[in-house]
């Protein structure tokens, strides 16, 4: 019975991977199909030849039928055969290759960071206001996580950079290699969606000390330790999941941004680099796989959830 559950549970979640995937492909595929005018005198301006534009229609495959042109760009998309790039002649493909470990590492990191840090703080923080405890010390802790959990990722990047960098020069402004370059991207980057996830647990927190199982494991006079990891912690790791798999979609948005004030080679900046030169095959090439990253993401965080939480597989079966 569990296998068949688990089967159908993998199943409609690779199909939903499928689904969407498909989805996008389809969404970039129209990107250039429905820009206003003729896309080669967006790239090229008034000033082409008849030739160069009959080019770049041919380039985009915007000179062929519809139903050609997506048959055409959906076996490029799954050869990982992007084009070239109308700014810098490479292949898109290369481009990609060339930037997606950055990217990957400062999204990854970031999320590794809201994971590790948002739990034990919400814990920590439900522990001490726990049962009306320390009402100062709980309406800190509401401003702080209000305050900083909701402030844009590019106003919170300034403010670090001024204090650490500027004020008390810790740390590199921008360009920097090492791990050092790395501490202010990932905060910038972290540093909101973690006291966000933070608040989230120690609500969760506050609601399983008042169940009666943890009650009952109180009154039986068991170590601290041993409630909160036994009894507690499991319910938090499947809101943690649940709210960590959502914000790394923001985290993504958030890298485009941070690259750029950073002045970090990565997918962000190669999206802005193109967008600003109208290098259509870049733009859909990294749209395609940032979205892509995202959706995979998801859906490990989704199989996750059916591993650490296997009430998902009874709701769904």
């Amino acid at each position: 019975m569990l296998t068949g559950r688990w089967m159908g549970f993998l199943g409609r979640r690779l199909l939903g991977l499928v689904v969407v995937l498909a989805f996008l492909l389809l969404a970039t595929f129209a990107m250039v199909r429905l820009i206003p005018g003729d896309p080669a005198v967006v790239v090229l301006g008034q000033n082409g030849t008849p030739e160069q534009y009959r080019q770049i229609d041919h380039l985009l495959g915007v000179d062929r039928p519809w139903p050609q042109q997506l048959a055409e760009y959906v076996v490029r998309a799954l050869h990982g055969d992007f084009g070239t790039s109308f700014a810098t002649k490479q292949p898109v493909g290369d481009l990609i290759r060339e930037r997606i470990g950055p990217t990957a590492e400062l999204a990854g990191l970031a999320l590794a960071v809201v994971l590790l840090l948002s739990v034990p703080l919400g814990m920590v923080a439900a522990h001490l206001t726990a049962s009306g405890r320390r009402p100062r010390l709980e309406v800190a802790w509401t401003t702080l996580t209000a305050v900083l959990g909701t402030m844009p990722q590019y106003l919170l990047a300034t403010l670090l950079i001024f204090l650490f960098a500027l004020q008390l020069r810790l740390l590199p402004v921008a360009g920097g290699r090492g791990w050092q370059a790395l501490v202010l991207p990932v905060a910038s980057l972290s540093l909101g969606p973690t006291l966000a996830l933070a608040r989230i647990v120690r609500l969760q927190v506050l609601d399983a000390l008042a169940q009666d199982y943890v009650r009952t494991a109180e009154s039986k006079r068991l170590p601290l330790l041993t409630i909160y990891v036994r009894h507690v912690l499991p319910n938090v790791l499947t809101t943690a999941l649940t709210v960590g798999g959502l914000l790394f979609s923001s985290l993504i948005a958030g890298t485009i941004f941070i690259e750029q004030i950073f002045v970090r080679v990565g997918m962000g900046s190669s999206l802005i680099g193109a967008i600003q030169a109208h290098d259509y095959p870049v733009i859909q090439a990294d749209v395609l796989v940032l979205g892509m990253t995202v959706v995979v993401v998801n859906t490990i965080v989704d199989i996750l959830l059916g591993v650490f939480d296997p009430r998902t597989l009874a709701t769904e079966g």
